[in-house]
């Protein structure tokens, strides 16, 4: 008691340091933030808030990070370590970190994707890792990620990528794999022609030194022509290189694309069939192929790039049958778009095997028919009014309005539309008059019936009645991409 009384006299009350700290004393805290940039740390601090949501230790000097020491953030969303030093990661450095979104570990000194690496952020969407020294990636890195939407790897030293971990993922959430700016020397063509429109929209391969070939030349123009961002948004910075033996042998050879002038079309330069179908109508979409049923598996791509598989998808409004058709049961306007047919005959082994442009249209509004025939009725009454008025109104007939003539004198002026209608001169013409050989005839504008009756022929054999299924049977790419498509749908 009298050392208090003491320190009370002195001013020295107990100080709150002997507490715990919930902010370390190097990183500013708010309400879900934790900052600790530019702090020159070269470990992780001990003491972190349990409310912090976004976490940032960019431009510190870290090396390593310890097994499960997010534990302490549970509600961690977004976590900011770009420009330090680490080299790699332990096997459990995320574990406990399951409601991560983003992740940004650019700018650091990573030298391969492991296995285990993220395999813990179930629900990671971004991950940048560009500006790192990374060689490798293992093909198992992004497997558990089914919630993936962007991966940025550009500025590493990859010379090989396995894109077919990305097509085996049942990811199709992805939208952005950046691979510039590496050391790419080649790409499966094939591989890339099998991946989802969505991935394929987002796949940036430029500043690359990637072999020069036809196949790659006209996937890449392919893919401007359908204006997917990866080329449309680099089309200058796309390179290759001319010869193996001279490194610095590189062209932008879409900008000048002169030496690629006799490549011919491959099955990627194909578009999708056309298929226009009625509003409410059942379909089946079909493609032909000669795969074993026994290891084969199929899935369709929808225009809002879901995958389906069989039996379909939740609501069944899409069904995918074993044999790999695909059925609408009643097409409606959202149904439109680009449906692309693919054989699975392993986890990693994709082939396309053909692409369908579903145009669904309204029909035709009973109105226009009903303005066709009012037309048609009217254009009849009027042409039956003329015949009367030609055979009933004949010169001299209006007795009012005309008097007979003396034997000599020219004749008198009746009414215009009797002198128009006349083709008989008058009876009491001189000798000396000249009878004029013109006659005045009527002619009334022909009824374009050929046009109306073309479209109700187009209603009626383009369209058929909806309660039977439209089907298209296509050939797969993998038999004859010149006779792939059939132009008459086969209507059952």
């Amino acid at each position: 008691l009298l050392l208090l009384l003491q320190l009370c006299a002195h001013g020295r009350a107990p100080r709150a340091a002997s507490l715990p700290r919930s902010c370390p004393a190097a990183c500013i805290c708010t309400s879900d933030l934790l900052s600790c940039s530019r702090q020159t740390l070269q470990r992780v601090p001990r003491a972190l808030p349990p409310t912090a949501t976004t976490l940032d230790l960019s431009h510190n000097a870290l090396t390593q990070l310890h097994d499960r020491w997010l534990a302490a953030l549970p509600h961690l969303e977004a976590l900011h370590i770009s420009h330090n030093q680490i080299k790699d990661l332990s096997p459990q450095a995320f574990h406990n970190a399951s409601y991560l979104r983003h992740l940004d570990m650019s700018s650091n000194h990573l030298h391969a994707v492991e296995t285990h690496y993220f395999d813990a952020l179930v629900s990671l969407e971004e991950l940048l890792l560009y500006n790192n020294r990374i060689t490798r990636v293992d093909e198992n890195a992004f497997t558990k990620l089914s919630g993936l939407r962007k991966v940025y790897l550009s500025w590493n030293n990859l010379t090989t990528f396995p894109f077919h971990s990305v097509q085996g993922l049942g990811n199709y959430s992805l939208r952005t794999l950046d691979l510039s700016s590496n050391s790419l020397s080649s790409i499966p063509v094939e591989e890339l022609a099998a991946l989802p429109e969505n991935i394929r929209n987002g796949l940036y391969l430029h500043n690359n030194p990637i072999r020069c070939s036809c196949p790659l030349y006209l996937m890449l123009q392919r893919w401007k022509q359908r204006g997917f961002s990866s080329v449309k948004d680099f089309f200058e910075e796309h390179t290759c290189k001319v010869s193996d033996n001279v490194p610095r042998s590189l062209i932008k050879f879409l900008k000048y694309s002169h030496m690629f002038e006799n490549c011919s079309a491959g099955p990627e330069d194909t578009h999708p069939v056309p298929f226009p179908v009625m509003v409410g109508q059942t379909l089946l979409l079909a493609c032909n192929t000669s795969l074993p049923a026994a290891a084969t598996t199929y899935m369709w791509i929808s225009p809002h790039h879901e995958p389906i598989k069989h039996p379909g998808n939740s609501n069944r409004s899409l069904e995918v049958y074993r044999n790999g058709s695909l059925k609408i049961a009643a097409a409606k306007p959202w149904h439109s778009g680009v449906y692309v047919g693919l054989a699975i005959n392993s986890p990693h082994n994709f082939s396309r095997l053909c692409e369908v442009n579903v145009t669904v249209h309204y029909p035709k509004p009973d109105g226009e028919t009903f303005s066709t025939g009012l037309t048609t009725l009217l254009g009849c009454i009027v042409s039956l009014l003329l015949v009367l008025m030609y055979l009933y109104l004949t010169p001299c007939r209006c007795l009012s309005c005309c008097k007979k003539p003396a034997p000599l004198s020219p004749p008198q002026e009746c009414s215009a539309q009797s002198s128009i209608l006349s083709t008989t001169p008058p009876a009491t013409d001189g000798p000396n008059r000249k009878v004029s050989a013109n006659k005045h005839v009527v002619f009334l504008e022909p009824v374009r019936e050929t046009q109306n009756g073309k479209i109700r022929l187009a209603l009626s054999e383009d369209f058929p009645d909806p309660k039977h299924p439209k089907v298209l049977q296509l050939k797969s790419d993998s038999e004859s991409i010149s006779s792939v498509f059939s132009d008459t749908p086969i209507v059952s």
